[in-house]
């Protein structure tokens, strides 16, 4: 019990009391909280690195897991399927995203109301998708004409979502006296200083296309379970020299990757935002609107246009729905493939053709799945440790 305390603390420290308190909470609630929110725990006890001697190496999300997908509107004003979270981006084996990813489906399975022997029948699609994809070797995307639910109904919704809907949840007022709804569910109060600092920052920020934001009002962000904590603001601005409505962008501070001490090789970024903004662009066939890696007063942070989590896979709405559970796990498997195609070749990262081997080497699937249960299994016994020590008080929050 005290080395997984211990753990969780370390990593954990310096964060915003407040939004760390509601972190451990969520984590307390069942196994797939706790995976979302220990990811650090998660590469500390993966297999052996022999497991993955003949793997080859790509550029990961890091902390592929269920409910880190989804639709986004991209900078072509598109909407989007794909991999959504890059804050844990790193050069790794190919294998790590996917054994994190079939693992969180597999301690998943009980808010998905199936049994393990169905989990593990759900994992072998996903992780044939994968091979499938990768073996062809062509870097693709998800059409939406051609998508099935539960993700052609996120491309609609992202589609059909108005930039005004969004304000109208998240904002009150009109013009240049609207301002965020700070209700504690989706946003808390930023102090004086913070909304000089923000303003400060983006009155010297030139975005793209030589854009200028004004500030009308910035507040906490409370989002995610893993990043909890970490400084994080949700940005209500208007375009300089535009009579346009207002926007909501995303402002978060940018911390090393989890599995950064379990890879051996560690190209060199200006900065962690950098890393996030520079393997994202990589990675995803388009990217986000308004995605880049800024300094605020010394700090790193990675500037987006705000995603609605809305927008985001939930497994409590795929509970006892095998049929789209499939079909998603498919999509996610494919969209991990045709990620790291799409950025093969890169500053260390194994060649494609390398990749396409890989995808067709026989007996893959057994252990991946292998891996993908011992890490599902360890991440359990960790939650129940967890657990215990947060009912007995062992997290003191100040």
């Amino acid at each position: 019990m005290a080395d997984v305390v211990a753990a969780i603390e370390a990593y954990n420290r310096g964060r915003d009391p407040a939004l760390l308190a509601l972190k451990l909470a969520k984590m307390r609630g069942d196994a797939f909280a706790f995976l979302r929110g220990s990811c650090h725990l998660f590469y500390a006890s993966l297999p052996g690195r022999a497991l993955f001697a003949d793997t080859p190496w790509a550029w990961a999300c890091g902390d592929l897991h269920l409910e880190n997908c989804g639709s986004y509107r991209g900078d072509n004003d598109q909407v989007y399927f794909d991999i959504n979270d890059f804050d844990e981006s790193v050069l790794a084996p190919a294998s790590w995203d996917l054994v994190r990813v079939v693992a969180s489906l597999l301690v998943a399975r009980h808010d998905l109301g199936i049994s393990l022997d169905c989990a593990r029948t759900h994992a072998c699609a996903l992780i044939d998708a994968y091979t499938q994809a990768l073996s062809r070797g062509v870097a693709r995307w998800l059409e939406r004409e051609i998508a099935v639910p539960p993700v052609q109904t996120l491309l609609d919704a992202a589609r059909q979502t108005r930039p005004r809907d969004l304000l109208a949840q998240r904002t009150r007022g009109k013009a240049d006296r609207r301002r965020l709804r700070v209700d504690g569910g989706k946003a808390l109060p930023a102090s004086a200083s913070v909304v000089r600092k923000v303003k400060r920052f983006f009155a010297g920020h030139v975005a793209q296309g030589g854009t200028r934001f004004k500030v009308l009002d910035v507040a906490r962000r409370i989002a995610g379970t893993g990043s909890l904590g970490v400084e994080r603001y949700v940005v209500l601005a208007r375009q300089n020299g535009k009579d346009e409505r207002p926007l909501l962008l995303d402002l978060k501070a940018a911390l090393p990757p989890c599995a950064q001490p379990r890879s051996r090789r560690a190209p060199a970024f200006v900065s962690d935002a950098e890393r996030i903004v520079r393997i994202q662009d990589r990675m995803q066939a388009v990217p986000i609107e308004w995605l880049a890696a800024v300094e605020v007063e010394g700090t790193a942070f990675v500037l987006r246009r705000l995603l609605p989590s809305e927008d985001r896979i939930s497994v409590r709405q795929l509970r006892r729905r095998p049929k789209p559970l499939r079909a998603l796990l498919r999509d996610i498997g494919s969209c991990l493939a045709w990620d790291q195609l799409r950025a093969s070749g890169r500053q260390g990262s194994s060649t494609a053709d390398d990749l396409i081997a890989y995808g067709s080497e026989a007996g893959l699937q057994k252990r991946l799945l292998s891996a993908a249960e011992a890490a599902a299994q360890r991440v359990e016994r960790d939650h129940v440790t967890f657990a215990r020590a947060y009912e007995q008080g062992a997290f003191v929050v100040r």
